[in-house]
């Protein structure tokens, strides 16, 4: 996004650069380079939608930014419980930034279970705001408090902040014709003021978006602004808090940014990449966390040619995205981990009629139902080769939030070339998570121009014209894609081995073999990019990654070199095929790590190909890295 160049807040976790300012009669100002911020609470505390508005906020503003929203599976869990814990981490900054941050300068705790949940993960010396009317005898009891932490003294090593959050978000609202426990529910907006004021966040956006939102309640969108000025005023009155903090924007290439989340970006790829193939995106999808945003947002776009199908269960919904891509759409399906599962069958039929299908799989903890709220990277050997029978189908993952865009056209591209489907995969983490993204101008995106099939393509032995339907392309091995309707293209298709060329059912096993080899020779022939290295040392160790572990590898790599270690470093987008020249590029190294959030899937697929003794450094805990966890990981692995 913006400069390479590390900062020291970004080489030492928790650190924060700055200076302080006082104008005559006013509170201390600090600027900061950084700031990482996690609001926590109940599910029902509004957490998610406070962190999204200071992020909101803060990209208006022109910090960049990285976000990890993380919350419980159950719509609504035991309130007050340690499962029941909602919490949304942002990190933000006046330079280039790749991580949400591995720990906490600024905790928001709504009541114990929040604290003792998040407590751990803070240094010494970071600020906690808790909000006091939820420190009850029965509440803090519920998590295994036997004394309050806000009076034994184990809270001495942070800087805290007891703020009567409820009492005062009442008080403010009494004007209003609202009960308490309707009054009570506008804290978090009084939370959101208060941390606005700390950090000189703006406010006009979030007090347009209150407006538009309860536009029909007039009384609420007052009331909830009423709520977030009161907290924004108590940071300017009371003494708790003498000091106040300014990020400067960073400095972006030129362009026009908004904030994204991956699956909005993945969506608006998909829309882009319609829009290039002049064809009509048709999604076929069934409900699943953390996929089900796409759907929601395609859903809202009829007017780009967009149709959205939310079928009865996974296979209804790829069965119909297979039936518009015979049909001449750019065809999707979306889904986690177990519906690829439900899936795999009419992926292999798609194998088998070599029609263009993107399959997005938002990958998540499991197996099974799993961790559905978590993040996870274990469905890469499922994408590879969870089918029966040779079926091959290509790779493709983004890095970043915003780069599920281009992964979306990269992937659709691959498909409609090639006559394919494509598996995308992303993952919880970049689905949910949010950074800047530059929009960039429709004459930067790819053609995707498509030439269905017009008419005959074969002479017979009698000079007798006809259509094959398995006759490829000699460059691609496409074959080519007759529309339904189409006079004199008619030709069967279905599960059942086709004869080469003639798409007749054959039996023939010297014909099957061909067959088998020829698709897997499509796909082996996919064009994709070399693999890039970065590696200014000359190094003998190198980092290989894949898909959303490139953030915290890259803010590793880099504290590892400002450290004055020398590593090198690659990233993988295509998975398969993979880049021509990677093993070259392997073999030019004493040791590979690949850090992966499984038990070492790519590290398997990289030692069988290509003889390399890769070494995995895994984690399936359901949250992505910690960027110095891995810079420790791969000092280790350097010294060794």
């Amino acid at each position: 996004m913006t400069s390479q160049v590390s900062s020291p807040a970004e080489q030492a976790d928790g650190a924060v650069v700055g200076e302080q300012r006082k104008a005559a009669g006013e509170k201390d100002v600090r600027r900061l380079d950084r700031v990482i911020i996690r609001f926590a609470g109940d599910s029902g505390d509004g957490m998610q939608l406070t962190g999204d508005r200071f992020t909101s906020e803060t990209a208006s503003f022109g910090n960049d930014l990285s976000t990890l929203p993380n919350f419980p599976a159950e719509i609504r869990a035991p309130a007050g419980t340690l499962p029941g814990v909602s919490s949304f981490q942002l990190h933000f900054a006046d330079h280039d930034i790749l991580t949400p941050g591995d720990a906490p300068n600024v905790l928001v705790a709504m009541n114990p279970a929040a604290l003792k949940a998040n407590i751990g993960d803070l240094p010494r010396g970071a600020e906690i705001i808790v909000n006091t009317d939820e420190f009850t005898k029965r509440a803090m009891q519920k998590v295994g408090y036997d004394s309050s932490p806000l009076d034994d003294g184990s809270l001495d090593g942070y800087h805290l902040h007891p703020v009567p959050l409820t009492t005062l978000t009442v008080e403010a609202l009494k004007d209003f014709d609202l009960s308490r426990k309707e009054a009570e529910r506008s804290k978090n907006m009084f939370a959101l003021g208060l941390l606005s004021w700390m950090y000189h966040r703006p406010t006009d956006g979030t007090e347009r978006w209150l407006k538009t939102k309860f536009a029909r309640k007039p009384d609420i969108a007052a009331a909830n602004l009423a709520a977030f000025q009161a907290g924004w005023n108590f940071g300017e009155t009371t003494e708790d808090f003498a000091v106040s903090y300014e990020v400067a924007p960073a400095v972006f290439p030129v362009g026009r940014y908004r904030n994204i989340s991956g699956n909005l970006a993945l969506s608006y790829g998909l829309i882009a990449a319609s829009r290039q193939a002049d064809l009509p995106l048709y999604l076929g999808s069934y409900p699943i966390t953390p996929a089900s945003d796409i759907l929601h947002e395609l859903s809202r776009h009829k007017n780009f040619g967009v149709r959205t199908f939310q079928a009865e269960d996974e296979i209804a919904g790829i069965g119909a995205a297979l039936g518009a891509a015979f049909g001449g759409s750019l065809a999707v399906t979306t889904t986690s981990g177990p519906g690829v599962a439900l899936k795999s069958e009419t992926i292999g039929l798609a194998v088998s009629l070599e029609l263009p299908l993107l399959i997005v799989d938002i990958q998540r903890g499991g197996p099974s139902t799993g961790l559905p709220t978590k993040t996870e990277q274990a469905d890469l050997l499922q994408a590879m080769y969870g089918r029966n029978g040779e079926a091959p189908v290509p790779v493709v993952a983004p890095r970043t939030p915003a780069d599920c865009f281009d992964a979306a056209l990269e992937a659709a591209r691959i498909a409609l070339a090639y006559r394919t489907p494509v598996f995308l995969l992303s993952d919880g983490y970049l689905a949910n998570g949010s950074e800047p993204w530059r929009i960039p101008d429709p004459d930067e995106l790819p053609d995707l121009t498509v030439q269905f099939a017009q008419g005959p393509n074969h002479t017979l032995d009698d000079g007798t014209e006809t259509f094959w339907p398995y006759k490829r392309d000699p460059q691609t091995l496409a074959r080519p894609w007759a529309l339904p309707g189409t006079p004199g293209l008619e030709h069967r298709i279905g599960g059942i081995e086709k004869q080469d060329g003639t798409g007749n059912i054959s039996y023939d096993p010297a014909n099957h073999d061909f067959m088998v080899r020829t698709r897997q020779a499509k796909i082996d022939g996919i064009d994709v990019p070399d693999i890039e290295v970065d590696d200014p040392d000359n190094a003998r160790t190198l980092v290989l990654g894949w898909g959303s572990t490139y953030g915290p590898i890259t803010a590793a790599v880099r504290r590892l070199r400002t450290a004055g270690e020398s590593i090198a470093q690659a990233h993988l987008r295509h998975l398969n095929p993979f880049p021509h020249n990677l093993g070259t590029v392997l073999k030019a190294y004493d040791k590979v790590v690949v850090p992966e959030m499984n038990l070492g899937q790519l590290a398997t697929l990289i030692r069988a190909k290509y003889l390399v003794d890769a070494r995995s450094y895994n984690q399936v805990n359901g949250m992505p890295f910690k960027a110095q966890q891995l810079a420790t990981a791969l000092k280790e692995a350097i010294d060794d």
